[in-house]
């Protein structure tokens, strides 16, 4: 088939590599975000999903917005058979999904129809999920809504991070993607519509998402610190500045402390929860670089009784 790949960031790659390197399809095109400001001189720099197709001498298209008449024009031009879409990050309007004789095929990184959204790895990571994994859908106008043509599934690691577990499933939801490419050209796939049961949402998590509340269990705690881990990052509050807590340890055997209550060692320290300890493994005070627990706390000289949080 003759497609056209519409994807953003870094994890839409691995697809975007697999369709490349499947030998059976032509990606004609990539549509992708305008390049946005980056770093600390804020120039303009394009997607890793343009860099790539650069690289590979494919034409690379950025509406603004993808009702722009100029984008439908040249999207009718290449007259795509299927448009494959991982992370583009817009809403696709009814025209633009009616070009495609096939559609435009969605990688999305849950089992539908749980988590539907923008944030569904790190959801399931906060929720305690034990399974997740990625589907393949056809796009309708609902959100995350339309019906499935196939699935892979993931283990959740007890020490998974979203930035780890988005890593797998980018690269096991690439070959569930490339084939199936294959099997839309074969007819072989026949889209699935949803159950109505088993609907969650899983909406981008914010910063204020991502602030710890050392009241609830420790278990709660080490599940938004890594579902949070790398964006939008974890945090607390000490001594009234922002402190991230980038990686932390649920500790059973302390159970002395109470909840953000600090206790320092020699080469640990400790944070109180709603139930037993967690042990501050890495955390990054505002303004500086990351660093050991252990090191922060050498450095700030931890007070008896003094507490994270408000």
């Amino acid at each position: 088939m003759k497609l056209v790949f519409a994807g953003t960031p870094e994890v839409a790659v691995p697809a975007l590599d697999a369709l490349l390197a499947s030998g059976r399809h032509e990606v004609a095109a990539v549509v992708t975000r305008p390049d946005a400001p980056a770093g600390r001189g804020r120039r303009l720099v394009a997607s890793p999903v343009a860099e790539r197709a650069e690289e590979a001498g494919i034409e690379v298209l950025k509406p603004v917005r993808p009702k722009d008449p100029g984008f439908l024009e040249r999207l009718r031009e290449i007259a795509p058979d299927c448009c494959p879409v991982v992370a583009y990050g817009a809403l696709l309007p009814r025209v633009a999904l009616d070009i495609p004789a096939h559609g435009w095929v969605n990688l999305h990184f849950s089992l539908l129809p749980a988590w539907r959204g923008a944030a569904p790895v790190q959801h399931a990571i906060m929720a305690g999920d034990e399974i997740t994994g990625a589907s393949t859908f056809l796009i309708e106008e609902g959100l995350d809504s339309g019906p499935v043509y196939g699935t892979v599934t993931e283990e959740i690691r007890p020490t998974d991070t979203s930035g780890d577990l988005l890593t797998r499933l980018a690269f096991a939801g690439a070959g569930l993607l490339a084939a199936t490419m294959d099997g839309i050209e074969d007819r072989t796939l026949k889209a699935v519509p949803q159950p109505a049961e088993g609907v969650s949402l899983a909406p981008k998590v914010n910063v204020e998402d991502a602030r710890v509340d050392w009241g609830t269990p420790a278990l709660r705690v080490d599940r938004v610190v890594r579902g949070c881990t790398p964006a939008p990052g974890a945090w607390t509050t000490f001594r009234g500045e922002r402190l991230k807590i980038v990686q932390a340890r649920p500790v059973p055997e302390r159970t002395d402390l109470t909840p953000g209550q600090l206790s320092a060692g020699k080469n640990n320290v400790y944070a109180g929860t709603g139930s037993y300890a967690v042990e501050l493994l890495w955390v990054q005070p505002q303004g500086k670089k990351p660093m050991s627990g252990a090191d922060w706390a050498r450095g700030v000289r931890i007070a008896a009784g003094e507490t994270l949080g408000d």
